[in-house]
């Protein structure tokens, strides 16, 4: 399985925050989750809601576990509630279809992982994280 190291992880992190601000958005929380769906790094800026933990790393869940990014989820929930139900059923209420999950990829187009973040709008959410994934060289499907 590829990695999504640690050192790539806080830059995409870093980097997403930094789009943030130029961006003037509400504080923001990022996480990084590795190919298997683990924690590789969070972080939630000051002022951010402390349920906001939650909230990205069910983002970034969803997109890595169904292999699907954020967008691609609520178009299916919109389409097949049930479909969104069921993977929500086996995956113990841990997936949030919506954007702001975003599946990174090497530039082989394998997933290393994914990202979640949240804090504003769900397109800001994910204007910033391209930004960070980006800063990382690697390839985002938002």
């Amino acid at each position: 399985m590829p990695d999504l190291n640690i050192a790539k992880a806080r830059k995409i992190i870093k980097a997403t925050l930094a789009r943030g601000r130029e961006m003037e958005l509400k504080p923001l929380s990022v996480v990084v989750l590795d190919a298997g769906g683990h924690v590789k790094a969070f972080e939630r800026e000051d002022g951010a809601a402390p349920g906001r933990f939650a909230l990205a790393h069910g983002k970034a869940y969803g997109s890595v576990m169904l292999g699907m990014a954020g967008r691609a989820q609520m178009a299916r929930a919109e389409e097949q509630a049930y479909f969104m139900t069921a993977m929500n059923g086996v995956y113990g209420g841990q997936v949030v279809p919506v954007p702001g999950g975003i599946l990174v990829r090497d530039s082989k187009g394998e997933i290393l992982g994914a990202i979640g973040v949240t804090g504003d709008t769900s397109d800001n959410d994910v204007e910033a994280g391209l930004a960070g994934i980006e800063a990382a060289k690697l390839v985002a499907e938002p």
